[in-house]
């Protein structure tokens, strides 16, 4: 009987997961027990259809060892032809009680956070995010950025 259960959960697990039509691209990356300052998470991205647009997201997977309620990045597209585009990105990550912001039932949390809407992509583009986040009053960043385990990139189709 238990048996029975467990594979029932597994082919609703993969029945909900391979239900979204709308990823196109969904990728994380481990950061360690830390982010340092100077790791940069890259993301060849695969070429997408030019006729089509589509939305781009930042994930990130956090824990309690998170110590800010916001969370700085820069985030470089490079583009084939040589042209790069910088973005400086800020974005909450805790309500003002300190309690993390994302989606999960353990003290891993998971956001998923806007970062491009309506892209039109024509060939084979690179993304580069890296933590850009300063203790307030200090003008150095952090060197090394606890409490974030994970980053990825979700691209998804515009409907």
């Amino acid at each position: 009987m238990r048996l029975k259960n467990s594979v029932l959960l597994l082919l609703v697990s993969i029945l909900f997961f391979s239900c979204d039509e709308e990823r196109v691209f969904d990728e994380y990356k481990s950061v360690g027990s830390a982010w340092h300052k100077d790791s940069i998470v890259s993301f060849n991205l695969p070429e997408l259809d030019s006729t089509k647009r589509y939305n781009l997201f930042i994930n990130i997977r956090d824990n309690n060892n998170y110590p800010f309620n916001n969370l700085f990045l820069i985030v470089t597209l490079e583009k084939p032809n040589g042209y790069t585009k910088v973005d400086t990105l800020e974005y909450q990550m805790a309500a003002p009680d300190g309690t993390l912001l994302g989606n999960g039932f353990t003290d891993i949390k998971e956001s998923k956070l806007y970062f491009k809407e309506n892209v039109r992509f024509r060939g084979k583009y690179k993304l580069n995010i890296k933590q850009a986040v300063r203790e307030g009053g200090k003008v150095p960043g952090v060197t090394q950025l606890e409490g974030i385990t994970e980053v990825g990139l979700r691209i998804e189709k515009k409907e």
